[in-house]
């Protein structure tokens, strides 16, 4: 980069003080019109790619079960929001055209195939394969018929006393209407004879969702060799204890998908927690959008539920039993760890290693030395950001600690610091989304906890979503105020973030402390506007920001000097960037991009991306971290942060990246992607066309190395080098 866009020797100059210029394509070829994929599609075939692990026998078989959970829930979701947004633009008469120019009409029907075709191997990879390889574990999972009479005695028992009083038999006559049916909701049908008028009925027996979906048939058996019973099939058994009197015809099991999407007009109302509360009411009678009936069911009752639901052919998906294949999550919960991938206990970070045993960690005095790039899982959660906000809660010289909030757990420790700091004098300012989707209610109640508690509670900007990890603490030290702030790619989620991988940066960088204060007075204030030194800044400047990377890097290539490019995020979609990495590549830019879900980029088509990797990695964790890494000239600009290349994550969410400047940090950000992009490395490998192919073995038909494996390695030779150096320092 030339001496005006780089970094100043005291590393606190901006990128983007001055303004964009473009890279000038005048001349240069047009990019072809069919260069995108569809995300809606590129979105099918990421679940594919879960659905493969759980296809894996050399995966332990409570994980397989887990990952085909997994599959299951990720596709209500999918319904729920993107099909249901487009059943939305066609019922409103907005037909706008999708990404790649198809109308949503066209596009639903390719997802109804894709979606049929993968929920029946969905369903066959549990029936022909999960189940038998758990059934060799003993796991057994067995139907009634498989049963003799002593054990269907002590189930009945069972029945009797813990499923009977919750359920709700619900009639259709002309009494009684037909019922709603709750989105999610696993549910069976059944047609009775009255024995006295001899008529035909129609009921609906809602399968309880707060219990227990698999019940142990005997629970004297050992664990090892333990055999469950789905709960449908336990009270499809005793439909006459709920219909007495009546002649039992048949039952079926049927389960609806209603759209679920929320959506607020919150420039017409002046209480935003009580217009989403509203809508959050709504959101339970959503419309339709799929209805996934068991294969043996009858076309009588098919035709009544298909008109009484008002869905069409298109939406019923008939399956295999048992429906709802996430109700397998209770199952991999199941107490077996040779079933399981190996315990993996977080390390802490070497830099926040405690100098003695039963001394605490000082958070602050590790920060101060030097800046610390934290790696979720690999790296304690707890022992790192969690800390640090506990101690910044505890320190009397804390004067103020201000953080956003996106999703958290229920029985958040974060959330538990900022009231202590409150409650203890400290200025506390919570940004709360609570318009984090299907987080929305348990964000509101938190809300509403924090703010009792005296913490100054924001919801951010109008028409905004914030989407950015970020937690500031101002502390005075020696008669001034230092800034500690933190800047991650994930949630202030204790929980998810043992299963989440992510970075974070912890810095007392007094710029970056800077930048915060002022972004923090933005978000509970009322616009942001301003470029800032540290950070890239969305809506307004982050695309804008990325883009001048990619032309500067095009520049370098063009001239004859190092370049390239490395990105790794959840999603890239948005076309500007897409663009942008194709001009790259025929200008001759080695373009790596590491994507865990939708990519719409197309890698390796002659004249357009023939040096454009694309790269995906799935496995125990969920990879989560967003990087953005510059060749620069052989002096690497590497970013972390909250966003992904999204339309929503660049102009309507308000998203942070920041700037790594420890060599050390931009070294092993470049090591991660070393491995990750090496052939030796399992990954999957997209092609022009959109499609994904696994390359998990060696042409000998060897394991390749896994990347989440090594990283667990690494990091605990890592922090066990560091501990033998700090008792051979001690016994000096």
């Amino acid at each position: 980069m030339t001496a005006e866009t780089t970094l100043d020797e005291d590393r606190t100059s901006s990128d983007f003080d001055d303004d964009f210029e473009p890279l000038d394509t005048d001349g240069a070829p047009e990019l072809v019109s069919e260069r995108y994929l569809d995300r809606e599609l590129s979105w099918l075939a990421f679940n594919q790619r879960v659905l493969e692990l759980a296809e894996d026998p050399r995966l332990p078989v409570l994980e397989r079960a887990n990952f085909l959970a997994i599959f299951a829930t990720n596709l209500d979701e999918f319904f729920m929001v993107r099909v249901a947004g487009l059943k939305r633009r066609i019922n409103t008469g907005l037909a706008v055209p999708t990404n790649v120019g198809r109308t949503p009409h066209e596009v639903l029907t390719d997802i109804s195939r894709k979606a049929h075709e993968l929920q029946l191997r969905h369903a066959a990879a549990y029936q022909e394969l999960v189940k038998p390889a758990l059934a060799d574990a003993g796991i057994r999972i067995v139907s009634w018929e498989d049963l003799d009479e002593a054990e269907h005695a002590h189930l009945h028992e069972f029945f009797s006393s813990q499923i009977f009083p919750v359920l709700m038999p619900l009639a259709v006559d002309p009494a009684h209407p037909f019922p709603y049916i709750s989105g999610l909701s696993l549910n069976l049908s059944v047609r009775v004879r009255n024995s006295r008028t001899g008529r035909l009925e129609f009921a609906r027996v809602k399968v309880p969702q707060m219990l227990h979906r698999f019940v142990r048939v005997d629970p004297d058996e050992p664990v090892e060799d333990a055999r469950y019973i789905a709960l449908e099939d336990l009270i499809s058994n005793h439909l006459e204890d709920l219909f007495p009197g009546m002649e039992i015809l048949d039952h079926h099991v049927f389960r609806v998908t209603r759209n679920e999407d929320v959506e607020i007009e919150e420039d017409e109302t002046e209480n935003l927690i009580k217009a989403l509360e509203k809508e959050l009411l709504r959101r339970r009678f959503g419309p339709p959008i799929r209805l996934e009936i068991s294969n043996d069911m009858d076309d009588v009752t098919l035709g009544l539920l298909v008109r009484e639901l008002d869905v069409t052919e298109q939406e019923v998906y008939r399956l295999p039993a048992p429906l709802d294949l996430g109700g397998l999550f209770d199952l991999a919960r199941i107490d077996r760890p040779e079933l399981h991938y190996p315990t993996h206990v977080p390390a802490t970070n070497a830099q926040l290693m405690r100098s003695e045993p039963n001394l605490p960690a000082d958070v602050f005095g590790a920060v101060a030395r030097k800046d610390i790039l934290l790696h979720h899982p690999y790296e304690s959660f707890a022992t790192s950001v969690q800390a640090f906000l506990e101690q910044a809660a505890a320190d009397p010289d804390v004067l103020a600690i201000k953080q956003t909030l996106y999703r958290t757990s229920g029985d958040s420790p974060i959330v538990e610091a900022l009231i202590d700091a409150a409650e203890s004098g400290k200025q506390v300012l919570a940004l709360v989304e609570i318009k984090a989707r299907f987080d929305e209610q348990a964000n509101i109640s938190w809300a509403r906890k924090l703010e009792k508690a005296g913490v100054h509670v924001v919801y951010g900007l109008v028409g905004l979503k914030t989407h950015c990890k970020l937690a500031l603490v101002i502390r005075q030290e020696k008669g001034r105020l230092v800034h500690y702030s933190h800047i991650g790619t994930g949630n202030y989620n204790p929980k998810t973030s043992r299963i989440y991988e992510d970075l974070g940066l912890l810095t007392a960088d007094d710029q970056v402390g800077k930048d915060l204060t002022r972004l923090f007075n933005e978000l509970s204030g009322y616009a942001i506007e301003k470029k800032f030194k540290r950070l890239l800044v969305a809506p307004l400047h982050l695309r804008k920001g990325l883009l001048k990377l990619i032309t500067q890097e095009i520049r370098n290539a063009e001239a004859g000097r190092p370049s390239g490019i490395r990105i790794k995020v959840n999603s890239m979609v948005d076309e500007a960037i897409i663009d942008g990495l194709y001009r790259a590549s025929n200008a001759g830019v080695p373009v790596e991009i590491w994507v865990r879900g939708i990519c719409s980029l197309r890698p390796g088509i002659p004249g357009l991306s023939e040096n454009i990797t694309v790269r995906s990695i799935l496995g125990r964790y969920l990879e989560h971290s967003r990087i953005f890494s510059f060749h620069n000239d052989g002096d690497p600009i590497v970013y972390i942060g909250s966003a992904d290349m999204m339309h929503r994550n660049l102009d309507r969410r308000v998203e942070a990246l920041v700037r790594l400047t420890d060599p050390d940090h931009v070294a092993d950000i470049g090591e991660l992607f070393d491995e990750a992009m090496d052939d030796g490395t399992s990954s999957w490998h997209l092609d022009g066309d959109g499609i994904w192919t696994r390359h998990s073995t060696d042409d000998e038909g060897r394991p390749l190395a896994d990347l989440q494996h090594l990283r667990i390695e690494r990091v605990a030779q890592r922090t066990s080098r560091v501990a033998r150096s700090a008792r051979s320092a001690k016994r000096r």
